[in-house]
């Protein structure tokens, strides 16, 4: 999906420097449709983007926009992504099981599943510990296991080395795009 927006004139270019009263400002962000697969429809700023303020030497107010934080921030983000994965596959695993050794468990759960997101991991085995506490203690189980074999398997040069390919990959298939080869009817010089 391709980020859609509407054109919107925005005096001196930029929204930090907007001048105008809070109501032109207000009317300026509810007439933006912007939407993307990574913010989703929103009218104002996007959740990614986090506003500081800070006050310049002349005594104005200057806002700071920062997309995607800073590197000395921290991973922690990606640490919930991840115990997230481990919850959802973990929950797969458990599901598998339970089709082939217990059939009704396995329906309840997949009920429970469908009606339950365990893609946020956290909220899922709180809410399947309530309904059903030995389920939720397997997938717990489940996915500390997993984590486990993941943590040996992984080999973090090799994962380096796959961005790192996949990086430079990118970037060739879009040199081709955008460069301009002449083709052989332009080479029309005779030579001689």
């Amino acid at each position: 999906m391709a980020m859609a927006i509407r054109s919107v004139p925005v005096k001196y270019g930029d929204w930090g420097i907007y001048k105008g009263n809070s109501a032109q400002k207000a009317r300026l962000l509810s007439s933006l449709d912007i939407s993307s697969p990574f913010l989703g429809n929103f009218n104002g700023f996007p959740p990614l983007i986090r506003h500081k303020r800070k006050i310049s030497k002349r005594g104005g107010l200057v806002v700071v926009n920062e997309l995607g934080g800073q590197y000395e921030e921290g991973f922690d983000d990606v640490h919930v992504q991840l115990i997230n994965w481990f919850t959802y596959k973990a929950v797969r695993v458990v599901l598998q099981q339970l089709y082939e050794m217990n059939p009704p468990s396995y329906r309840w759960l997949y009920n429970f599943v469908a009606t339950n997101n365990p893609k946020d991991g956290k909220f899922f085995l709180r809410s399947l510990v309530k309904e059903n506490q030995e389920l939720g203690e397997r997938v717990m189980i489940t996915r500390l296991h997993l984590y486990g074999k993941w943590i040996k398997k992984c080999d973090h040069a090799m994962m380096y080395q796959k961005i790192s390919d996949e990086n430079l990959q990118l970037m060739r298939e879009r040199l081709i795009e955008t460069v301009i080869w002449p083709s052989d009817d332009t080479n029309t010089e005779k030579i001689g």
